[in-house]
């Protein structure tokens, strides 16, 4: 069973439907409790890190998602899931859930680093469609996924891992911008698979296999 955690910042009806689609049960909480028996989980989010951290300590599922990943029990971070799974975020100077090491940094600030003039053409928040090329031996979550598919990102901050290891994919929009990550039991994805056809369809899939019912969406 996956369960789907529901901290109030998530694009928590889009996974749903993603889910049904495939037809792969789930459980949506707003109760880490309700979820302590799931098999695997995934955590998606939109906005702003700072608020998202204060729900995860209003709920405890900071601590209960520090407890799941030290058990080894998968998880899958989406969008703002798979940033505030970092140390720290400078969107609002957050202090988030070290699950894995690094930072989050916005693209301005990464791109005057890098000396990078973008004359306008690149906007952030960086939204749309892009495509993604493998690093480090791509993921077992990508099975299927032909390199340089199209996802759907939107998201104005960019993950910055201290192990350029972790990632296991890459879109280029001026700089590399890390995917894909997966560190032990935690997967992550910059963008939105739930929002990015079959291929993202498609990892859902392999992220809930275990579960699926035959007649689910084709992917």
């Amino acid at each position: 069973m996956t369960g789907i955690v529901d901290y109030n910042a998530g694009n928590i009806r889009s996974v749903e439907h993603a889910l049904d689609a495939i037809r792969a049960p789930f459980v949506l909480s707003k109760k880490p409790e309700e979820l302590s028996q799931c098999d695997r989980l995934i955590f998606p989010g939109v906005g702003d890190a700072s608020y998202a951290m204060k729900q995860l300590k209003q709920t405890g599922f900071d601590t209960f998602l520090k407890d799941w990943t030290a058990a080894g029990k998968p998880l899958m971070g989406i969008c703002l899931g798979s940033q505030i799974i970092f140390d720290h975020s400078d969107e609002g100077d957050a202090a988030c859930l070290g699950l894995i090491k690094g930072n989050i940094r916005h693209f301005s600030d990464i791109w005057k680093e890098h000396s990078l003039n973008t004359g306008g053409v690149l906007k952030v928040p960086h939204m749309g469609w892009n495509d993604i090329a493998y690093d480090n031996g791509g993921s077992a979550l990508l099975d299927g996924v032909p390199e340089h598919s199209d996802f759907y990102f939107v998201h104005s901050y960019v993950i910055q891992p201290d192990d350029p290891a972790v990632v296991k994919a890459y879109a280029d929009y001026g700089i590399r911008v890390p995917a894909v990550i997966e560190s032990g039991c935690v997967s992550a994805f910059q963008f939105h698979p739930e929002k990015s056809g079959t291929r993202g369809m498609r990892i859902l899939r392999n992220f809930c296999s275990q579960d699926i019912t035959e007649g689910g969406a084709v992917c």
